[in-house]
């Protein structure tokens, strides 16, 4: 595991250069982060080139990988080269991928500026980039040289993207701390203590990374929410009026994927209640039509958790623990949706 180190980026970021000796550094950003983040990095960094991007899961492909090499490529980067990516997951997974194969790999280091990022999407090596519709479909798994983590970044960030976050949050807790689920479910979401919150998130994942480094069993839990939260959200990517952000449509998979566990007997009636009723407080309900429920569940035949053509679940066994590579059917998946909807009892 690479160090993850929380602190401000005014003393992180000097610290790491200082014990590294690079012959020239590229950063990536997007729109966003060109405007409300670089700001707070760009003094601490020594003579630099940069590629920016536009902002969103959209643009999470390989003509977007293509631009970041051509200008990485352009500025003559070679093997001694270090890569900084600024940004959320898009920039973060798709940055540490560029690096990852040009030249076969170089150095790089991500300064997530998401809450998503931060408690998720930049801790333990997993990039890539999605290919036609499937989200994470073409990557690798590489362990960055650091990650820095700044809370102060959060507080560039819109509402929306703030809650979406926060979902990540909510899964690590039911999945390995039943004592802080029970801290976060008694607060609003203004409430919440998002610095510990950071820190808390981290540790968890970085204890299943560290025993699962490539996803070939215990880390298959941090999974949990994502088989069919993640079909929702690609369902929904190309369509602005139903568009979720990823924690959003994680939020309805948890829900779902709760439904799924209760039914199998791993989860009380009395959890899956408290669990729709915390969710469903903070993210109200998506929109997910039942026209397009049968089209969601043939996305999960790409899920990178299943074997053969048996879909494999990760599924709470009581809030704070989880099981993983658990089979499920399409009717079982189909049942969830539709409790989700509020079609069933």
């Amino acid at each position: 595991m690479s160090s993850v180190v929380i602190a401000p980026i005014a003393e992180s970021l000097p610290q790491f250069l200082s014990d590294s000796k690079y012959s020239k550094v590229h950063v990536i950003v997007d729109e966003n982060t060109k405007r409300h983040c670089y700001p707070l990095v760009k003094s601490f960094l020594p003579k630099h080139s940069l590629t920016q991007i536009k902002s969103g899961e959209q643009e999470k492909t390989l003509a977007t990988c293509e631009k970041i090499w051509q200008d990485m490529t352009d500025a003559e980067l070679d093997r001694h080269s270090l890569v900084v990516n600024i940004g959320g997951g898009v920039i973060g997974d798709m940055g540490g991928f560029c690096a990852s194969t040009y030249k076969r790999g170089i150095d790089f280091i991500q300064i997530p500026t998401t809450l998503l990022a931060q408690v998720d999407a930049s801790v333990g090596g997993k990039l890539g980039i999605d290919f036609h519709g499937f989200k994470n479909h073409i990557g690798v798994f590489r362990i960055p040289n650091t990650v820095l983590i700044d809370p102060i970044f959060t507080k560039t960030l819109p509402f929306n993207e703030l809650r979406s976050g926060f979902a990540e949050i909510v899964k690590h807790c039911l999945i390995a701390d039943k004592a802080k689920w029970d801290v976060i479910k008694r607060k609003d979401f203004e409430a919440q203590d998002f610095a510990d919150l950071i820190s808390h998130s981290v540790e968890i994942k970085k204890a299943v990374v560290a025993q699962d480094p490539t996803e070939k069993g215990l880390r298959k839990i941090l999974n949990f929410g994502h088989t069919l939260g993640h079909a929702i959200e690609t369902f929904y990517l190309g369509k602005p009026k139903l568009h979720l952000l990823h924690g959003e449509a994680i939020a309805a998979g948890m829900i779902c994927e709760a439904f799924v566990g209760f039914k199998k007997g791993l989860i009380t009636q009395k959890e899956l209640a408290e669990i729709e009723e915390f969710i469903f407080s903070v993210y109200g309900i998506a929109t997910i039509q039942a026209e397009d429920v049968e089209e969601i569940i043939a996305l999960t035949a790409q899920d990178k958790k299943n074997k053969g053509k048996e879909v494999r679940f990760s599924l709470l066994e009581g809030i704070g623990k989880c099981g993983f590579d658990i089979a499920i059917n399409a009717k079982e998946m189909k049942d969830a949706l539709a409790y989700y909807r509020g079609d069933v009892n």
